[in-house]
């Protein structure tokens, strides 16, 4: 059984929830909040432990396999707090919610705390605003088996509850970090991960260069691009051919394709090296 039941829209708990939506609140609190079933699954399969898990049966998908979570959830000590439909379409920050809420503690790491390989992969975002786009970025990460992503100068925080969903979780998944850009240009340097910087001033195509290596691909913000501290560390600059009427892509768009030219050359390499 549920420790609490709510049902009214109006509930302290619920407001509480909703302040949550606010970085400074996140902060202070040290928590942040996922919503969502795939989500939540993921960011349990990470090893992340909710404090609270809200929960609606009459707006779960699959009722039946789903309330197997909030069991799981329970299990493992959270408390678990079942909500009406009302409270919880009220409480939910996204359109058509699936029932699940449920509040964690804030992804919070510095460039210092991260470990990587000697051939690692890394994207590194500096002062990228919207958090759509960081939540692109980390899918595609997680999806290229990229080993961190750091936020340079970040604008939004790792636990902006729009960034948390756009990731679909995988905040949790993808080592993250926030730092200065010089505290991040400094860390790389002494990994020894080369930096790969995206910009449309420069004649080398993404193709061109080679990502065999330990290799930091870096973007910059929409509307700016990279700065001139990013762009004179880099050890190269690349851009991406554009042949329409738009001069730039969208920012997480231009980092999955230049990761995924890496994650080709490194895939290559590998079988190269069996035959």
């Amino acid at each position: 059984m549920a420790d609490l039941m709510i049902t009214s829209p109006a509930n302290p708990r619920l407001k509480s929830l909703a302040a949550l939506r606010r970085r400074r609140t996140r902060e202070e609190a040290g928590r942040t909040l996922v919503e969502g079933y795939e989500e939540l699954t993921l960011a349990l399969a990470a090893g992340v432990r909710p404090q609270t898990l809200y929960f609606c049966p009459e707006l779960m998908l699959d009722r039946g396999t789903q309330t197997r979570l909030v069991d799981q959830v329970r299990a493992d000590g959270a408390e678990t707090v079942q909500v009406s439909r009302t409270a919880f379409e009220k409480v939910a920050y996204r359109e058509g919610p699936d029932g699940f809420l449920a509040v964690v503690p804030a992804v919070v790491r510095r460039c210092v705390d991260l470990a990587v390989s000697g051939s690692a992969l890394v994207v590194l975002c500096q002062g990228v605003e919207k958090p759509g786009n960081l939540g692109a970025m980390l899918r595609t990460a997680d999806a290229a088996g990229a080993e961190a992503v750091v936020a340079a100068d970040p604008v939004t925080d790792w636990g902006n509850p729009n960034l948390v969903r756009a990731s679909k979780g995988t905040v949790f998944s993808v080592p993250v970090a926030s730092d200065s850009t010089q505290d991040a240009l400094a860390w790389l340097d002494a990994a020894g991960i080369q930096l790969v910087a995206a910009t449309p001033d420069t004649d080398v195509d993404y193709t061109e260069v080679d990502y065999t290596g330990p290799v930091a691909v870096a973007v910059g913000a929409e509307k700016h691009g990279l700065t001139g501290e990013v762009l004179d560390r880099a050890a190269v600059r690349v851009r991406i051919p554009m042949v329409g009427k738009a001069n730039s892509l969208n920012v997480a768009t231009s980092a999955a394709i230049v990761i995924y030219e890496a994650v080709r050359q490194r895939r290559r390499a590998i079988s190269r090296s069996y035959q």
